[in-house]
């Protein structure tokens, strides 16, 4: 039977006898219509509207009940901004990067079970339970940081978006760029549809890319064993050129929005917090969720390197554009025997879909960390236009400055994350904190091991990610 019990009402105790709490008491409205004070929920539309059954009902049922989450989560884990870097990956250096991906998703999966295990336990997203730890000055330069990097990946969002419009229908970027605008009417039509079919539109698209990449690597037919050989890590990868791969690649894995984004939106799901049963069930069946659907984004970007590997090794030169792998993908002298037009339009088609997944999740995470971090809140249709609008407007003054050549927006789309290395250490050293913390999440807290290894996690990621910005911005000067 699905679980018909309310939620505690506000400022009842949390099962952890947290330091957190619940959350805030209820939303405190100004008189403004488009602009309000959020003192509520997380996603207060949507938190708490679908319910799961009874903690003793069958494991399949659960599962299938708490399914959806980690859906929008794995989206940022294979969105166009890590295309590049994988298949490029193994285009230049073969197999020898697939221990890098394994990795990457390896601590992608501890990160956001943190991140869902912190919004269950606590009734706060990250964002919200940083603001009650840290002064209202450092909420709202956190908060600026995180928009930035919503916004970076906003930007990845728009080039994708652009470039596959202008393979599939010939759109010139320019347009293509305008167009992207339109998707907050996407937007539109999803709110009024409900959040569990929202999950699943996002759950097909998913299914689309993954489709498409499997068929296309079919067709490569990749070397099986040197790929197995691939997951077990190489001196080699210290090389030069295969260091800064992997350093991409691992950058480009492990997105900060996600964080936010998925310790809020595990609240949709209706359970009863003051029952410590129900917590611990609703724990462990989003733990499953995130790792099923972060191994899905772990194939699709295996696939994208064994791609890059089987058809274009030997030849990687020059294939650093979405256009140029289009064209390689369709040219005999490249991909082999196998390439054809097919292979290219279906290959836009998994870079329009990942577009518009990244759309919507990225939307939801930017209204979350502004209601977190400075507790204000617009419609999600206002939040969306405007941030798109900001986003295009650097995307439109490359295209026009270099003439709609595509290599440009690459160009932009690389120096776009040097935001998300930024925000990155922002967002997992207080989820780390938080859930290390007995004071916080009590019986839930993370275990000595895994708080250990989180930290070391936490230390190498922020080194690695500095570098990333010291080379980007080294090339950026250089450029100038």
């Amino acid at each position: 039977m699905p679980n018909t019990k309310t939620r505690p009402a506000s400022g009842s105790a949390s099962p952890a006898g947290s330091e957190v709490g619940t959350p805030p008491s209820g939303r405190q409205h100004q008189s403004h219509p488009i602009i309000e004070t959020a003192n509520g929920r997380s996603l207060e539309e949507i938190n708490a509207t679908i319910s799961v059954p009874n903690s003793t009902s069958s494991f399949w049922k659960n599962l299938a009940a708490f399914s959806g989450p980690g859906a929008l989560v794995a989206v940022g884990y294979m969105d166009p901004g890590n295309w590049i870097t994988s298949i490029g990956g193994g285009a230049q250096y073969g197999y020898l990067l697939m221990s890098v991906i394994l990795i990457s998703s390896l601590i992608a999966m501890m990160l956001q079970y943190m991140s869902a295990k912190l919004g269950i336990v606590t009734g706060l997203d990250l964002a919200q339970a940083t603001r009650q730890h840290t002064s209202r000055r450092l909420s709202f330069a956190l908060w600026i940081c995180t928009e930035l990097a919503v916004m970076a990946t906003d930007i990845a969002e728009v080039i994708g978006g652009a470039i596959a419009l202008k393979l599939l229908f010939g759109i010139p970027l320019i347009l293509g760029v305008t167009l992207t605008v339109l998707d907050v009417l996407i937007l539109l039509l999803l709110t009024k549809i409900g959040f569990r079919r929202i999950e699943a539109i996002v759950a097909t698209l998913i299914l689309v890319i993954m489709a498409v990449f499997l068929y296309e690597v079919f067709l490569a037919r990749p070397d099986m064993p040197a790929v197995f050989r691939g997951f077990i890590p190489d001196k080699a990868i210290l090389g030069n050129g295969q260091l800064t791969m992997a350093l991409g690649i691992v950058g480009a894995t492990v997105m900060p929005h996600n964080l936010y984004l998925h310790s809020s939106i595990v609240q949709t799901r209706d359970f009863d917090r003051s029952d410590d049963h129900q917590v611990a069930n609703a724990v462990r069946f989003a733990t499953w969720d995130s790792n099923i659907q972060l191994s899905a984004a772990f194939v699709v970007n295996c696939l994208l390197l064994m791609l890059g590997a089987a058809m274009f090794f030997g030849h990687g030169e020059g294939l650093d554009t979405f256009t140029a792998l289009y064209n390689a993908l369709g040219d005999k002298t490249i991909a082999g025997p196998v390439a054809s037009g097919l292979l290219s339009t279906l290959f836009a088609v998994a870079l329009l879909a990942s577009g518009q997944n990244s759309t919507i999740t990225g939307t939801l995470t930017g209204q979350i960390v502004m209601e977190g971090f400075i507790r204000m809140r617009i419609p999600l249709w206002l939040r969306r236009l405007v941030t798109r609008v900001i986003s295009i407007i650097p995307v439109l003054i490359c295209t026009i400055a270099f003439g709609g050549k595509e290599s440009a927006l690459d160009s932009l789309l690389v120096y776009s994350q040097v935001f998300l290395c930024v925000a990155l250490p922002i967002s997992m050293i207080p989820l780390v904190w938080f859930t290390s913390s007995k004071k916080i999440m009590g019986k839930y807290a993370n275990p000595r091991w895994m708080a250990f290894l989180a930290w070391i996690v936490v230390a190498v990621l922020t080194g690695l990610n500095l570098q990333l910005v010291i080379q980007d911005v080294g090339e950026l000067i250089q450029m100038l």
